[in-house]
């Protein structure tokens, strides 16, 4: 087949590297599952994922990776995962190397939140991390001071403050700048490299800045939502509507949203992700009376692209080879999947999207293709558009048609000992 994109552009297809398609999350499951969420991502030009295995305390780390590799087999485009450290015993640390080097798996991820969950103590961090560099693979971190967000979540409560304003103010950028820090602390003197997950506060990426300032090789992440939303919509009085945003780490005031794309610009932060992970009103409706019982989430991996091209390139915040690198190539290059994903090469997978830098579309939940009855990007008119997605050679997405094949998603076994990780051995020689 030929087709003709002429006037437009042809790119990496995009690699959401933060998703969580059906997950079980406080007592329900996210709702777009690994094949709506997959074929939703190749409708806004993203061709691969790398979606997350998270085990229950004491549950074993192959049992839950075989878990989720069943779940994963419908995926209509290629997906790898990361692998959460939710407990520490000498089987995990065995897994994690069986994981590495027979599976694939060359990142594992610590939440530093989510106290009497899957929070991981500093022992568990310090050991997985010195696990992380015997393997060659890299470390993760969700930033937020779990002890502290337990107790103001609590002290919240108790004043009757129930709804989700409260949310926000149980997860001050504070909570996200100390434990931020904490990471990047015990990753240099254990020498390793760390990638931060979501930063959304300036506390958590001054820490970063200051760090890779110094020589340390750590990565920031960044969501489309965090650049673009802020604070003010945990006081919208309609229930549906403010619960619709609750995620963590939270949407931030104004000023956070200019020093992330200043942070986007300056190299600081390397990738846009979206945490997706749905949960209906319904399903949010759980905290009504409480908001610390909402299921935290929101969707994005459909507009991510458009978003990061109007916002990004139409501004001049981002060239058009920037908007490559932080959508695609940069991920590709972290965590093990370049040149395969991330490029247009000879012998590369073909993950290419034709993008119309001019044709303009706006945001709906009544018109997504994501398995959610909410946006929070909902009635945004956005500038660039993906008219055509091809996830390895084969056409997915054509003007508004969507040909995702339930299936076609491969698992994709990534490369540990990336060049970065090679280059921190021998500046730590």
């Amino acid at each position: 087949t030929v087709i003709d994109a002429g006037g437009r552009l042809v790119m990496p297809g995009g690699i959401d590297p933060h998703t969580h398609m059906q997950l079980p999350f406080m007592g329900t499951v996210a709702s777009d599952d690994f094949y709506t969420g997959t074929a939703a991502g190749l409708a806004g030009g993203t061709t691969s994922i790398i979606d997350f295995v998270i085990p229950d305390p004491q549950q074993s780390l192959m049992e839950a990776f075989q878990t989720w590799r069943g779940w994963a087999e419908k995926a209509s485009a290629d997906y790898g995962f990361h692998v959460a450290i939710t407990w520490w015993d000498e089987s995990v640390y065995r897994d994690m190397g069986t994981l590495a080097q027979e599976h694939g798996v060359a990142s594992f991820k610590h939440f530093m939140a989510y106290k009497n969950a899957i929070m991981c103590d500093d022992e568990a961090l310090v050991s997985s991390f010195s696990r992380c560099l015997e393997l060659g693979a890299l470390p993760t971190v969700h930033a937020e001071n779990g002890e502290l967000v337990f107790r103001l979540q609590k002290q919240l409560v108790e004043q009757g403050i129930t709804g989700p304003e409260g949310h926000p103010l149980s997860r001050p950028p504070a909570v996200e700048g100390e434990a931020a820090n904490r990471a990047i602390r015990i990753a240099e003197v254990l020498g390793t490299s760390l990638y931060v997950v979501h930063v959304s506060a300036e506390d958590a990426l001054e820490a970063i800045a200051r760090a890779r300032g110094e020589g340390q090789r750590v990565f920031g992440e960044v969501l489309a939502g965090h650049l673009l939303i802020d604070d003010s919509v945990y006081r919208n009085p309609d229930f549906t509507f403010a619960a619709g945003h609750v995620m963590s780490p939270p949407f931030r005031p104004k000023h956070h949203q200019d020093a992330l794309w200043a942070g986007l610009q300056a190299g600081h932060l390397h990738t846009t992700a979206t945490d997706h992970c749905c949960f209906c009103a319904p399903q949010k409706a759980a905290g009504k009376d409480n908001f610390t019982l909402i299921p935290n989430g929101c969707a994005g991996i459909e507009d991510r692209m458009s978003l990061l091209w109007h916002y990004g390139v139409g501004t001049g915040r981002l060239t058009p080879s920037e908007f490559v690198r932080v959508t695609s190539a940069n991920a590709a290059q972290i965590f093990g999947l370049y040149p395969r994903k991330g490029s247009m090469r000879v012998g590369a997978d073909a993950d290419l999207v034709i993008w119309d830098a001019q044709a303009s579309r706006t945001i709906s939940a009544a018109t997504h293709h994501q398995n959610i009855d909410f946006n929070v990007f909902e009635g945004r008119t956005v500038t660039g558009v993906a008219t055509h997605t091809f996830t390895r050679g084969q056409l997915a997405w054509v003007d508004g048609d969507l040909r995702a094949e339930r299936g076609a998603g491969r698992y994709l076994h990534r490369n540990t000992h990336a060049p970065y990780f090679e280059a921190n051995a021998r500046r730590r020689a």
